[in-house]
């Protein structure tokens, strides 16, 4: 019986490798013509039923040193677990995206960085839960004029 347990676990860890999570791209992407004007799509990966994901976010900014949140504009596309983020706050500033989800047991969380030609992927960063305050702060400071990008 033992053996059967282990054998079940090892599945399960084989199905799901790195758990619940995100992955982005372009809008064109999510082959969804409703994506077109996106400011970039995601995916909600590992989850077992991705009707019952639920999905959310703030775009979080810096304008004229002023710190703004905005509540996202996401819509679910037509494929199970695809998302789109439409860009609903000010063009002015600098602005991370953060996202975060649950599925079952399981949350995820994403820092996009977005600048005036779109999100960045070489600076996104993804957890396995929600992103904390510090780390959207960093990634602000990173992403501001004179930081790290």
């Amino acid at each position: 019986m033992l053996r059967f347990g282990i054998a079940i676990c090892a599945v399960a860890a084989l199905a799901h490798p790195q758990g619940f999570t995100f992955s982005i791209g372009s809008p064109v992407a999510s082959q969804d013509v409703r994506a077109k004007s996106a400011a970039f799509v995601f995916r909600a990966e590992g989850c077992a039923d991705a009707a019952k994901a639920q999905i959310g976010g703030t775009a979080e900014g810096v304008v004229k040193g002023a710190r703004r949140s905005v509540p996202l504009n996401v819509m679910e596309m037509s494929k199970p677990g695809v998302y789109a983020v439409y860009r609903n706050w000010p063009a002015e500033g600098d602005w991370v995206v953060n996202l975060k989800g649950t599925c079952a047991n399981e949350t995820a969380g994403a820092i996009i960085p977005v600048g005036p030609k779109g999100f960045i992927r070489e600076s996104s960063k993804f957890f396995p839960r929600p992103a904390t305050d510090a780390e959207i702060e960093a990634s602000l400071k990173a992403f501001a004029p004179g930081g790290n990008k």
